[in-house]
């Protein structure tokens, strides 16, 4: 894919018809948005100029740092090591709770200050021993071909690039993406119809078979995550029936990740996630199966730890982003079983710890 234009002007992009009805469609998610001349789709960064579809924010994003890969949440991918972070603005859901609002809800594109291209991206992540680049801040869905373009970049240079994603988009474009990703944080809001067209303004459906062909058709590591919250998607009817989906159709290997919700946008009428909520998320995904289940966005050593499925020794000591323990052979088997740890590990614990350090390009 060649649509570079790395001073943050529109480009073309290839996944939109024309209806003949004098409106053409967005066909990168199930969105499908209908645009009329100079009309933006829902996620506002994809518009009808001169009767096609154009991304408006290439090039430009909402900022740049570096992150420990445990807080996309990734616990299985290199653990310890550092992730340059970015993302665009807009988005192509609208949750309620959303915790990133001022970044996927911006309509204000002079809000972006950072520009820079991929090929830029890439170096600088390289120069900064950053093990991979993460697509992050808001759904890359919708700067899909700038994150494309800058994970070629970034693999020619040995540079592994990381999806954070609601996984809302259709299957031509999802599969062009993917091809390049070597990991995937997918969002998995909640568990019912009602909660995604409610809460998100979205479907349920299009989510789950995102994640059946990332796990069963690419090699891309998956990890997925839930926000809890109070009321809407922490019963216990829903959480057994969550689990029981992901480790009968994803498998045991995929970790899972719930974690704490906070009053943000457009839900501050709901309470902070109580602990106990999490855990008991934890406890029923690992009753029905799940090898890998954590809590997030708290203070909880022994629900945020690695374990052995099959021994139960602790294999990495984790608290939040800090990491102590490390117990894992060079190929990532358990050093009391042998038990292979899934995921993708070094020969040794990272060290970049729980520091989050802005970068300027």
């Amino acid at each position: 894919m060649q649509t570079k234009d790395e001073t943050g002007t529109v480009v073309a992009t290839r996944y939109w018809h024309d209806r003949g009805d004098g409106r053409i469609q967005c066909d990168l998610c199930p969105r499908f948005c209908k645009l009329h001349a100079d009309q933006r789709g829902l996620c506002f960064v994809r518009k009808n100029q001169d009767g096609q579809v154009v991304m408006t924010s290439y090039g430009r994003s909402s900022g740049f740092a570096i992150d420990p890969i445990e807080k996309k949440p990734l616990n299985h991918f290199y653990p310890g090591s550092s992730v340059f972070s970015f993302g665009t603005a807009g988005c192509n859901l609208a949750c309620k709770f959303c915790q990133n609002w001022d970044i996927s809800k911006s309509r204000e594109m002079d809000s972006i200050m950072s520009v820079a291209g991929p090929e830029q991206i890439a170096l600088k992540a390289s120069e900064l021993g950053c093990k991979s680049v993460a697509y992050t801040y808001n759904d890359p869905v919708i700067f899909h071909e700038y994150a494309i373009d800058t994970a070629i970049a970034c693999r020619e240079l040995g540079i592994k690039s990381v999806s954070v994603s609601a996984g809302y988009v259709c299957s031509e474009p999802r599969a062009e993406f993917y091809q390049v990703m070597d990991a995937a944080n997918i969002d998995l809001k909640a568990f019912t119809e009602h909660f995604y067209h409610k809460i998100t303004g979205s479907h349920l459906a299009p989510v789950l078979d995102t994640l059946l062909y990332l796990k069963h058709e690419t090699s891309v590591w998956l990890e997925l995550m839930t926000l809890i919250i109070p009321g809407e998607n922490d019963s216990i009817q829903e959480l057994e029936k969550m689990t029981q989906w992901v480790a009968g159709n994803l498998g045991s290997e995929v970790p899972m990740h719930f974690t704490a919700f906070h009053p943000d946008w457009k839900m501050l009428d709901k309470p902070p996630t109580p602990i106990a909520s999490l855990l008991t998320a934890r406890e029923i995904a690992l009753k029905n199966g799940v090898h890998y289940a954590y809590v997030g966005n708290v203070h909880d050593k022994e629900a945020g730890s690695t374990y052995c499925h099959n021994c139960g020794q602790l294999l990495i000591g984790r608290d939040w982003y800090q990491l102590s323990e490390w117990n894992l052979s060079e190929t990532g088997a358990c050093i009391s079983c042998g038990a292979q740890c899934a995921g993708h590990f070094a020969a040794m614990l990272g060290d970049w710890g729980a520091k989050r350090r802005a970068v300027h390009i």
